[in-house]
Formats: C-alpha cells, structure tokens, sequence
C-alpha cells in the first residue's frame, strides 16, 4: 500500500488546511480511514477516524475544528482543519484499516 499525503504548510492561528491522502494498491472503500499526527517530542496519536460507511469520529482535541470525509471513487481520504491552533502543529499522516503503513506524511506547521 501506498499513502501520498499533501496538503500541509504554515498557516497562522484561526487559519484553515485541507490535507489530503491518495491511496495506491489497496481496496480503498472497505477501508475505515484514519489520520493521525505526531507533534516534535510526542507520541504518535488519532485525529479522526472514517468507517467505510461514512461514521465520523474525532478526538476531543479537535472536536468541532476539524472534518474527516472521504472520496471512494478518487481512493483520497480528506482532513478539512479549521481555526487551528499551536497545539496542532505537527506531521499528519493517513493510516488504512489496521495496516501497518504510514507513509511520508506531512508537515502542519501553525504560528502564532
């Protein structure tokens, strides 16, 4: 499997991302989606999750500021992030199912 996720960039606080992940050799639509981030220093940790059915779910941090939603027929998993904050600053990165595949991710950066 293959993930190409883009999107990322410096944005100042309040402001607004859309990242993207295209994904290359798997059955994309009976996947549940994921994205997660990792901050400098951190561990690793779940953002927002997709079911292959459309249910949503976010972690709290995020709740209300961001958007998961997902494109079938393109295999792009999509992360819409809105009034972000110095907390969200981070390498974010898709994840398929429960496979083991991370890919390159990529960099949001917020400044105040």
């Amino acid at each position: 499997v293959q993930l190409q996720a883009s999107g990322g960039g410096l944005v100042e606080a309040g402001g607004s991302l859309r990242l993207s992940c295209k994904v290359i050799g798997v059955n994309f639509r009976i996947y549940d989606m994921s994205w997660y981030r990792q901050a400098p220093g951190k561990e690793r940790e779940l953002v927002a999750t997709i079911t292959s059915g459309g249910t949503t779910n976010y972690a709290d941090s995020v709740q209300g500021r961001f958007a998961i939603s997902r494109d079938n027929v393109r295999r792009t998993l999509y992360l819409q992030m809105n009034s972000l904050v110095l907390e969200d600053t981070a390498v974010y990165y898709c994840k398929v199912g429960g496979l083991q595949a991370w890919g390159q991710g990529t960099q949001v950066t917020v400044s105040s």
